[in-house]
């Protein structure tokens, strides 16, 4: 996978936006929205609603946490 940055439109809270993610990013948005059973911009959203910073870092962070969390031991 690269690590070139992609640009794609996404829609929070009935507003159309963009957001731009290297595509290891856009694959493991996709899969943990997979697994929760939600759209790719309903679990944008729901990240947009708790962030402080920048849609695109909130996001790179949220899936960081995520994927931590599944390794304790390593924390």
């Amino acid at each position: 996978m690269g690590q070139e940055l992609k640009k794609r439109s996404v829609v929070i809270a009935g507003h159309r936006t963009s957001l731009s993610l290297e595509d290891a990013f856009w694959t493991v948005l996709k899969t943990l929205a997979s697994e929760r059973q939600l759209s790719i911009n309903a679990l944008i959203e729901q990240i947009d609603e708790t962030r402080t910073g920048n849609l695109s870092s909130a996001v790179r962070t949220y899936l960081l946490k995520h994927a931590l969390s599944r390794y304790p031991e390593q924390n």
